[in-house]
């Protein structure tokens, strides 16, 4: 069950010289849904302005699982599937036309005034209570076929 979706229409300038969505924009539409939970759990933008913190993403893992088309509007279902007392583990999948297209494993910390803090009490809680199983495919690594 996805705690944030995150809805966006391919851009014409995001299309690569194969009729694809290119892999950068994959990224962006992954950063746009983080945006997202981020809002939901409480680090939105008045408090990124206020408090001069932010979360960083420490670590990404992107798999390319389909091609999107052009003209396609995008889906990013996200689901927090770890917190700690800086960190929250996020699980991104990217659907478009009813398909999974890619997912994406983001670890991000909180971070105040440049250096890593405590999440906020109540971010922290909203994110424990959202907080799913993580997926089979969570914490894979790249190798060898």
């Amino acid at each position: 069950m996805s705690f944030s979706v995150w809805r966006e229409p391919v851009q014409d300038a995001w299309i690569d010289y194969n009729g694809h969505l290119s892999e950068a924009y994959y990224v962006l539409a992954f950063g746009h849904a983080t945006d997202a939970v981020m809002e939901a759990v409480g680090l939105d933008r008045d408090y990124r302005a206020v408090e001069d913190a932010s979360l960083y993403t420490v670590e990404a893992h992107v798999r390319y699982l389909d091609e999107v088309p052009a003209d396609t509007d995008l889906e990013v279902r996200s689901t927090i599937i770890g917190v700690t007392a800086k960190l929250l583990w996020i699980w991104h999948e990217l659907w478009a036309e009813g398909r999974l297209r890619a997912t994406e494993e983001v670890l991000g910390v909180h971070v105040r005034g440049g250096s890593s803090s405590p999440l906020p009490a109540g971010a922290a809680a909203r994110a424990r209570e959202a907080c799913g199983t993580p997926p089979p495919d969570a914490g894979r690594r790249i190798g060898p076929i």
